[in-house]
């Protein structure tokens, strides 16, 4: 182990937590923190036949078993998108889905299961916003050249939440306000290292705002949000799903969204590019195979995903429990993870995050 990796856990650990659990994305609308042990746990889905290595699916072939595995616990966002995909996919081809739950190492026992599977389109990775920022964290040395990309179906951008009373109402005002006040701002996330204490961190070095802020891991992201509405903070980052509940009912208000557009939740919600900061940050997933996957069976993957996507049933299950639907196809979703990869490694450089 080096230096900086051992310097890095111990920085970690006195954060609230051990590296295996300090990447998370936070709870509901952001990818699922696993429990810090390496496990695995199968549920079948609906599919097609049980027999043969193989059937045919227009001109391609898939496994005639296909096992989905996701990096978090049963239960989460990620595994419940993941099991209303593989129910779904096995009504739309001969083949038979079913997930099973390869926790540990935020995240990154499930990928290294994932990324060292056969190549031949029998094992699927749910990928997360993690597969990007695990190796530069020195947590694993998981990156995304270790898959080749299927198909993208969710993104969940970081929003700025704060009190109703706040004086401000925008993200202009919020960085006034940090410019001009002689004490650090705190802004909660759901743990250092998570995705919501990153997408704040890049919107503090964005606005020149990083000497003034001062970010205060959670154990989770309901707990960051209810130090908002206690007054121990002046804000926090997560999705809007999982601060909709206090910004509806109050007493919580967003300033903004890290998209490109506003999320179906909060239309009128403006983006931080309104505010002319291009950022875009947040939590997704996705789904991709080993590196040394034929082309051809890549294409039959994401046909069958895509028709996935694409159906009401699945629309409907994202739309209803707050997970927002985007969609980028092999080539799109690769370049996605390259341009996510280096954005993060980029940021967390400039993090000090092992004294």
């Amino acid at each position: 182990m080096s230096d900086k990796f051992a310097k890095r856990r111990t920085f970690l650990k006195g954060v609230g937590g051990t590296a295996s659990v300090v990447a998370l994305a936070g709870c509901q609308g952001g990818s699922d923190g696993g429990d810090g042990s390496d496990s695995s746990d199968s549920d079948g889905s609906s599919g097609g036949s049980d027999g043969g290595d193989s059937t045919d699916s227009g001109s391609n072939t898939l496994s005639s078993e296909i096992e989905m595995i996701c990096p978090w616990a049963a239960g989460g966002g990620t595994d419940r998108t993941a099991r209303q995909l593989a129910s779904l996919a096995g009504e739309q081809s001969d083949s038979s889905f079913f997930v099973s739950n390869v926790t540990g190492g935020s995240g990154s026992a499930g990928f290294r299961r994932v990324a060292n599977s056969d190549p031949d389109g029998s094992t699927v990775g749910v990928l997360t916003v993690e597969v990007c920022t695990i190796s530069h964290l020195d947590i694993s040395d998981v990156t995304p050249d270790d898959f080749k990309a299927v198909m993208q179906y969710n993104f969940d951008p970081a929003a700025l939440t704060v009190h109703e009373d706040a004086p401000y109402d925008t993200i202009e005002g919020f960085v006034e306000h940090a410019q001009d006040t002689d004490e650090q701002i705190q802004i909660s996330n759901s743990g250092i290292g998570a995705i919501w204490h990153l997408a704040a961190a890049r919107f503090a070095q964005a606005s020149g705002i990083q000497d003034q802020v001062n970010h205060v891991g959670y154990d989770g992201g309901a707990p960051a949000t209810t130090a908002v509405v206690n007054g121990e903070v002046e804000a926090t980052t997560a999705s809007a799903a999982e601060v909709a509940t206090q910004v509806q009912d109050g007493p919580l208000k967003i300033l903004g969204v890290m998209g490109e557009e506003p999320v179906d939740i909060f239309p009128d919600t403006p983006t931080f590019q309104d505010a002319d900061y291009d950022i875009i940050v947040g939590a997704w997933r996705g789904l991709g195979v080993p590196a040394e996957t034929p082309d051809e069976t890549v294409s039959a993957l994401h046909d069958v995903y895509k028709t996935v996507y694409d159906s009401d049933d699945f629309q409907e299950f994202m739309n209803n429990n707050g997970f927002g639907l985007v969609y980028r196809d092999p080539e799109e979703f690769g370049q996605f993870m390259d341009q996510q990869n280096g954005e993060f490694e980029e940021l967390i450089s400039n993090l000090d995050l092992e004294e």
